[in-house]
């Protein structure tokens, strides 16, 4: 098989960017590689800006087979570039996004609208050439639907519970969804323009803060890529305390979304009983790594801590505990007609357009995806152990609810496995003054986080943070089409996209 490089005609290799090459190319060589993403001989990995003395976009690309990155760069002296977008859909959206960060211009992109810039800031472009806000910015153009009696349901941003802001613009024929068109960052929080600058230290605690469902897991990638860029590994017995917090991280997640899937189909028993056992997850991280979301435990080069005193034993009577209940809660799940109605057959993703988004987690995996990045690319000490990525092709809700399923079994297995092979030793190394440009990953209970750095000794130059939820937001437009406004909800929470790891 060809190597995913050979898809780039020519690039002036990048020294000091770890551990896969990144290549300079010009607008041409960008072109052919948009190109080949949109006829699948690769997949979008990630789309970003950077700044510098000569305004830059950058491109990662992943071979689905062999879990080959290359990230491509184009400098844009004119603060323009050739959208990708126009030939791949899923970069639509990243492209909006750059545009409103750094004012850079993608040249035939099918769509001009801002997307994290919703006229809130004081400036526009913030990261880019700074220019004074518009007094009053002009009144978002929501696409437009024709059909007879068609009308439109205005959803959020605020909405009714305790949950992160998002608009949802419905347009619908009775109660059938015509069109979902979503408007996101609301939750822009500015973390890259935060990390500019800072030690990686601050840097770190920023990164964990992306989105709090999935600290670990950010911790992880972002540690991933400062390593990378330093030329540095972290310990052995690090690697093992970071799996088995990702792990813990997982089990806390599923549960509590399985609850709350079952609960928008008005099936409380299920979401209290999925609730208690979430709780003990995170009881036990506390007793493990004294914060019930193990936040800022994990850091470049090793782990804050090590595990506390009569922690293994916590997770042995954890894993106990949830063997013997949730097979019955399983049960209960798959016995209750009722519940099925709802979930079997509802918000069907098809696979075409998973592929086509690369759309990770149990997103992905519901709908044959079967990408998982602990397995590909992979990284340590997922290689030292052994699991299995659940892989369905009915792409529903239900579909969504049984790969999280599955995924418990899978890290509970995990788990067992990490504390057996627990090996001794230091838990963290130090850093050493080292510039360079390190890509970083890993999978989350949502699905693969990208974290892309250039450090210069101790300080930040740029940070980048991809969230799987870019590629699957637009997803959950496609699921409820034809289906009802009331199964929105269901749907919502069956994909449980990050707003906040979106919105940067």
């Amino acid at each position: 098989m060809p190597s995913l490089i050979d898809i780039i005609p020519h690039g002036e290799r990048v020294e000091g960017h770890r551990p896969w090459p990144r290549l300079i190319v010009t607008a041409d060589e960008w072109r052919h590689v948009a190109r080949e993403i949109a006829a699948g001989r690769a997949t979008l990995f990630g789309l970003w800006g950077d700044t510098g003395a000569v305004p830059t976009v950058h491109m990662a690309i992943i071979a689905e087979t062999t879990g080959e990155i290359v990230v491509i760069s184009l400098a844009c002296p004119a603060r323009k570039f050739p959208s990708v977008g126009a030939l791949h859909p899923p970069a639509i959206r990243l492209e909006r996004a750059i545009h409103s960060l750094y004012g850079l211009t993608p040249v035939g992109a099918p769509d001009a609208r801002p997307w994290l810039d919703l006229g809130f800031w004081d400036v526009q472009h913030p990261l880019g050439v700074h220019r004074p806000a518009k007094a009053e910015p002009p009144a978002y153009a929501f696409l437009p639907v024709e059909g007879e009696s068609l009308h439109q349901i205005p959803v959020g941003p605020v909405h009714a519970g305790i949950i992160e802001p998002g608009h949802f613009r419905f347009t619908a024929g009775g109660e059938t969804v015509a069109r979902l068109e979503q408007r996101l960052g609301y939750v822009h929080k500015g973390i890259e323009s935060l990390m500019a600058g800072a030690s990686i230290e601050r840097a770190a605690k920023l990164a964990a803060r992306t989105s709090g469902d999935s600290t670990v897991a950010y911790s992880i990638a972002f540690a991933h890529a400062v390593e990378a860029a330093s030329g540095i590994e972290a310990p052995p017995r690090a690697r093992y305390l970071r799996a088995l917090m990702a792990e813990l991280e997982r089990l806390a997640n599923h549960f509590g979304d399985i609850g709350a899937i079952c609960n928008d189909a008005s099936f409380s028993l299920m979401h209290a009983h999925c609730g208690a056992l979430r709780e003990l997850v995170l009881r036990a991280a506390q007793s493990c790594f004294g914060h019930r979301l193990m936040m800022d435990q994990v850091v470049p080069g090793g782990v804050a801590a090590d595990l506390r005193s009569n922690a293994l034993m916590s997770v042995k009577d954890l894993l106990k505990h949830i063997r013997w209940r949730f097979p019955s809660l399983i049960e209960l799940y798959d016995d209750t007609a009722s519940l099925q109605d709802r979930t079997v057959g509802t918000g069907i993703v098809h696979g075409s357009l998973v592929l086509q988004f690369g759309a990770g987690g149990y997103v992905g995996r519901a709908s044959g995806r079967a990408f998982d990045a602990r397995k590909t690319p992979g990284y340590p000490p997922y290689d030292r152990v052994e699991f299995t990525a659940p892989v369905l092709n009915e792409g529903d809700v239900n579909a969504r609810v049984w790969i999280r399923i599955r995924e418990v079994e899978q890290s509970l297995a995990l788990i067992d496995q990490l504390i057996e092979r627990l090996p001794a030793g230091p838990i963290a190394i130090k850093l050493n003054e080292r510039g360079g440009e390190g890509l970083g990953f890993a999978e989350s209970f949502r699905g693969d986080v990208l974290v892309w750095i250039r450090i210069d000794g101790n300080r930040v130059i740029r940070c980048h943070l991809r969230d799987p939820s870019w590629f699957q937001w637009p997803l959950l437009e496609a699921a409820i089409e034809g289906n009802i406004v009331a199964d929105f909800p269901l749907c919502n929470k069956s994909f449980n996209c990050s707003y906040s790891g979106h919105d940067l």
